[in-house]
C-alpha cells in the first residue's frame, strides 16, 4: 500500500477530531445500534436525539456536547475520574466522547465484574462519578451499586457530594436510562441539568485541554494480582486511531461492524475512535457479543469491516446460518486480542470473504496497538505474523534473563517504545517502572520472533511457557498445528503441574459441531507431527473455555480446573 499520510490527528483533541469530522462529513452515519431498532426497550427519541438508534456526524457531535454540558453541570471538573460501567449501550459511546470534550478521565469498568470489583475500581481509581446501566442479564448492577454505595439509599439533594465513607471521591451515580434506583440521577434529569450551560463555557473548558493530557484508564485483565489502571492520553488512542485505520484503508465510505466490548481498548480505541478519526460509520450489533447478531449486522447494515477475537470470528464461521448470509460486503477488518490461529484467519478470508482482513498485536499499556499487518501484505504474512510496528513505533527482542537485544529469527521478550506507551499505571509506581523500563521501553510480557522482512511473530506468553523435564514447549505451536485437524473447532494448550517432569501438557478441545474423537486419536495425530514431549499427555473435551468478557481465553483457570481434576495441584510450582 502507500505510505501512511501524517496523521492529520496529532496536536489535537478527542474533543476536536469528533467536530472535525463532523464538520467535514456532516450528514454521513456516525452510530448504528440495528439491534434496538427491533426491540421494545428503547431509549426515548427526545432525551436522546437518537430515533431509530442512528445518527449522523451533525447529530452525534450536538448530542456529545449535551452530555458534555450534564457534566459540567454537575461539577465535573478537568484531570477528574469518570467510571462508566455498561454494556455496549448507546449512551457508553457519547459518554466517551463527552468526558474527552470536558476533559475528564475515563476510566471503563468490566461488565463482567461484581460489587466487589466495582468497589475495587470505584477507590484505586478515584473516580467522582459512575455512569451505569440497569442490567444486564443476570447482573443487577443498580442492585450492586447499592451494595458497594450504601450512602444511595439515604435521602439526599442530587446536586450536593454523596458522602460516600468508602469512596470519599465520588460524588454523584447517573443512570444511563430512563430509571433510576435510590440516590441516582435519571439520564433525563442530568441532561436536563446541563441545559443551562452555554456553549461559552464547553469552549472555555476545551482551551484548557492539552494532546498529552490523560483521558482514560483501562483495568488490566487482573488473571494475575490486581487489576490494573493503564492510564492513556488523547495523543496515546488517536494516533492508535489513526495508524489501525490506515492500515485497513479505512475511508469515510466504510462501515465498521465493532461487536466487540466498548469497555476495552478494541472497541472503544479500534472501534469508536477509529470510526470518529476517519468519519466511517460504527455499527454496534448487541450489547454483548453474539455471532447471530453480529452476522445480521453485517448483512443489514453492508459492513464493510468487523473486528473480533478468534473466537468470535470462530462463533461466527460455525453458526447455523452462517451458509445463508449476505457478507458480500466485507472488505477488511481486525482479528486481535489473542492469539490468532492461521486455520481461523484462512477461513475468514475465503469463507466470510473478508480478503483484506488485518492482524493486530498489542497490549491495553500500548493504546493498545504495536504491530499490524496491511490489507496488500501477502495472504502468507497476514496469516502467520502479527504484522509490522505502526508507523513512529519501535519495536526489539530482548533476551528475558538478560535484558540483551536479539536479533532476527531469536525468540524473546517482545518490548515497544514510542507514541503508543501509556503514561504508567495509574497510582501504582512500583508496577509502572517494572512495565517502563528507564529508556523508555514497555516490556510485553510476550514471547516473539522478528522475521528478516521486518515482520513478527507471537509465540507465547513469557508465563504460558510450559517446562517439562527441561524442555521448554510453547503452547501456541501445538494450538496451530492442532488447528489444521479437520474436526477441532478451538483448542487451548497449557502447563499442568506433574509430579515426574513438573509440568506436563494439556490441552482442552472444542470439536466441530456433530463431530466426535477420542484422546488417543487426538495424540496420535500430534505424534506423527511433534516432538514426543509435545504431544499432550492430558486431553479434555469440553464444550466451552473460560473466557474474560473480552472473549479472551482464562488459561490460568483451564490450568487450575485440570490441575485440581487430576489430583495434581498439590505438586505445583509458583
Amino acid at each position: 500500500m502507500a505510505g501512511i499520510a501524517t496523521p492529520w490527528v496529532d496536536g489535537l483533541t478527542i474533543g476536536d477530531v469528533l467536530r472535525r469530522t463532523a464538520e467535514t462529513f456532516p450528514e454521513r452515519d456516525a452510530v448504528a445500534f440495528p439491534w434496538l431498532l427491533d426491540q421494545e426497550r428503547r431509549l426515548p427519541a427526545d432525551a436522546t436525539g437518537m430515533t431509530g438508534f442512528r445518527l449522523s456526524y451533525r447529530r452525534f457531535d450536538a448530542e456529545v456536547d449535551r452530555v458534555a454540558r450534564g457534566l459540567l453541570a454537575i461539577g465535573i471538573q478537568k484531570g477528574e475520574h469518570v467510571a462508566v460501567w455498561a454494556t455496549n449501550w448507546p449512551r457508553w459511546v457519547l459518554l466517551q466522547y463527552a468526558t474527552a470534550r470536558v476533559g475528564a478521565v475515563m476510566v471503563t469498568v468490566n461488565p463482567a465484574y461484581r460489587a466487589a470489583e466495582l468497589a475495587y475500581v470505584l477507590k484505586q481509581s478515584d473516580a467522582v462519578a459512575l455512569f451505569l446501566v440497569e442490567r444486564f442479564r443476570s447482573s443487577d448492577y443498580f442492585g450492586m451499586v447499592s451494595e458497594a454505595v450504601p450512602e444511595l439509599k439515604h435521602p439526599r439533594d442530587l446536586r450536593k457530594p454523596l458522602g460516600c465513607e468508602a469512596f470519599p471521591r465520588l460524588r454523584h451515580v447517573v443512570s444511563m436510562q430512563a430509571d433510576a434506583a435510590d440516590g441516582m440521577w435519571t439520564w433525563d434529569n442530568f441532561l436536563a441539568e446541563g441545559a443551562g450551560i452555554g456553549d461559552e463555557q464547553l469552549a472555555a473548558r476545551a482551551a484548557q485541554l492539552q494532546p498529552g493530557d490523560a483521558i482514560n484508564i483501562q483495568y488490566t485483565s487482573g488473571t494475575t494480582g490486581f487489576p490494573k489502571g493503564a492510564t492513556l492520553t488523547h495523543r496515546n488512542l488517536l494516533l492508535n486511531a489513526f495508524h489501525i485505520g490506515a492500515c485497513q484503508q479505512i475511508t469515510e465510505s466504510d462501515r465498521i461492524c465493532v461487536p466487540v466490548p466498548f469497555y476495552h481498548c478494541f472497541g472503544c480505541v479500534l472501534g469508536v475512535l477509529c470510526c470518529g478519526v476517519y468519519g466511517a460509520a460504527m455499527i454496534v450489533p448487541a450489547e454483548y457479543f453474539n455471532a447471530e447478531a453480529t452476522l445480521a449486522a453485517i448483512e443489514r447494515e453492508r459492513a464493510t469491516a468487523v473486528y473480533g477475537v478468534p473466537t468470535m470470528f470462530i462463533a461466527q464461521l460455525e453458526h447455523p446460518t452462517f451458509r445463508n448470509r449476505g457478507l458480500s460486503s466485507l472488505r477488511t477488518g481486525i482479528m486481535a486480542g489473542s492469539p490468532c490461529p492461521i486455520e481461523v484467519m484462512k477461513r475468514v478470508v475465503d469463507e466470510m470473504g473478508a480478503g483484506e482482513i488485518t492482524i493486530a498485536y498489542g497490549l491495553t499499556e500500548a493504546s493498545p496497538v504495536i504491530t499490524q499487518t496491511r490489507t496488500d501484505d501477502p495472504l502468507e504474512l497476514r496469516v502467520s505474523t502479527v504484522g509490522r510496528p505502526i508507523p513512529d513505533v519501535e519495536v526489539k527482542i530482548v533476551d528475558p534473563e538478560t535484558g540483551r537485544t536479539l536479533g532476527d529469527d531469536r525468540q524473546g521478550e517482545l518490548c515497544a517504545r514510542g507514541h503508543v506507551v501509556m503514561l504508567g499505571y495509574y497510582n501504582m509506581p512500583e508496577q509502572t517502572a517494572a512495565a517502563i523500563d528507564a529508556d523508555g521501553w514497555l516490556h510485553s510480557g510476550d514471547l516473539a520472533v522478528r522475521l528478516p522482512n521486518g515482520y513478527y511473530k507471537i509465540t507465547g506468553r513469557i508465563k504460558d511457557m510450559i517446562c517439562r523435564g527441561g524442555e521448554n514447549i510453547y503452547p501456541r505451536e501445538i494450538e496451530e498445528f492442532l488447528f489444521t485437524h479437520a474436526k477441532i473447532e478451538d483448542v487451548a494448550v497449557f502447563g499442568v503441574p506433574d509430579p515426574k517432569y513438573v509440568e506436563e501438557v494439556a490441552a482442552w478441545i472444542k470439536l466441530k459441531a456433530g463431530e466426535t474423537a477420542t484422546e488417543e486419536e487426538v495424540r496420535e495425530f500430534c505424534r506423527s507431527h511433534l516432538a514426543h514431549f509435545k504431544v499432550p499427555k492430558h486431553i479434555r473435551f469440553v464444550t466451552e473455555f473460560p473466557q474474560t468478557v473480552t472473549g479472551k481465553i482464562q488459561k490460568f483457570r483451564m490450568r487450575e480446573l485440570t490441575a485440581a481434576e487430576l489430583g495434581l495441584a498439590e505438586h505445583a510450582t509458583a
